[in-house]
């Protein structure tokens, strides 16, 4: 909650993708290869009431997530959140079923609409509808698997939606009461508004930074070399990259930072400006005050909902 998004400026150059890259986002999808023959695929890890999951729901599983978070991350930074994500991979499994169980129970309904929309989001980060298959082949998976996975993940949304989300209410005394408990933690970061210039080659990017010091002007240098040339602002106290970091946040107005190398690009940086932090009222935060309670309270009533469904269900698991 009390992190504010960077906003960085538009241009015809692609600023969000650098946003990523310095955030320890670099747009890539791995493949996932199993070797496992058909028999261990299919060996049976749990049973949830009637239903059973195997292994190869878990695989599969994974392999959807993949697919999911692939729109916001990639690379080292995908592979981590996979890993930790293994860890409670069946629990999450089991109560999915359980929700998908309840929903069926109460006879539930989707919109289709929905799930075209939702593949076509996911298509959309793709150049092309070959890239797309190509990918999900990679997964071991499928088109309709995907639709599948959506569907049952609208399912547990409406449910979701019905049981726990409608009944949750925030009242104007209790963002009243946040505020006022948490008044000097509710201030603005710092925010730095920076010119980004990219380059490909180390020589390159240590004499484009070198005589832009001197004085050169960047928009006679910027026709010399082969730059990428982006606008951004940056909080501190982001998630950025600890060098990035570290750069942009002791660097005066005006100055320009040496080449900074991430992954196979070197980054320069210049400061233009400088917003401080500054404390804010109640009315500035109280839409994130509100968000951010209204989530801590969903987060408790799906607990306790998930904890009764889980009492009055059959619940074995047989993986090792």
């Amino acid at each position: 909650m009390r992190k504010l998004k960077a906003q960085s400026l538009k241009r015809k150059v692609k600023v969000q993708s650098l946003k990523f890259l310095l955030l320890n986002f670099s747009f890539a999808l791995f493949a996932l290869h199993f070797t496992l023959p058909c028999f261990a695929q299919d060996k049976i890890v749990a049973v949830v009431n009637n239903d059973i999951i195997t292994q190869k729901d878990l695989n599969d599983f994974m392999n959807f997530m993949r697919i999911q978070l692939s729109g916001e991350y990639a690379g080292r930074e995908l592979e981590e959140k996979i890993q930790i994500m293994k860890v409670d991979l069946l629990n999450k499994l089991i109560e999915d079923r359980l929700i998908l169980q309840e929903a069926k129970k109460n006879n539930t309904k989707i919109d289709e609409n929905r799930v075209k929309a939702k593949i076509n989001e996911i298509k959309s980060r793709y150049p092309s509808e070959a890239e797309f298959q190509n990918a999900l082949t990679r997964q071991g998976l499928v088109q309709a698997d995907i639709e599948a996975k959506i569907r049952e993940q609208l399912l547990m949304y409406y449910i979701v939606e019905q049981k726990v989300r409608e009944k949750i209410v925030i009242r104007p005394q209790e963002v009243t009461a946040f505020y006022n408990t948490n008044k000097n933690e509710l201030a603005s970061h710092e925010e730095r508004g920076l010119e980004v210039i990219t380059l490909a080659n180390e020589k390159l990017a240590k004499t484009f930074a070198d005589n832009l010091k001197k004085g050169e002007k960047l928009e006679d240098l910027a026709a010399k070399y082969p730059i990428t040339l982006n606008q951004l602002r940056v909080l501190q106290g982001e998630e950025l990259r600890k060098e990035i970091e570290h750069t942009v946040f002791n660097l005066k107005i005006g100055e320009i930072s040496n080449p900074v190398k991430i992954d196979d690009k070197y980054y320069i940086f210049k400061l233009n400006n400088i917003n401080p932090s500054k404390q804010l009222n109640l009315s500035e935060v109280q839409d994130k005050i509100n968000a951010f309670l209204f989530d801590r309270k969903f987060q408790e009533e799906l607990k306790k909902w998930l904890d009764e469904l889980k009492k009055e269900s059959y619940i074995k698991i047989l993986q090792n």
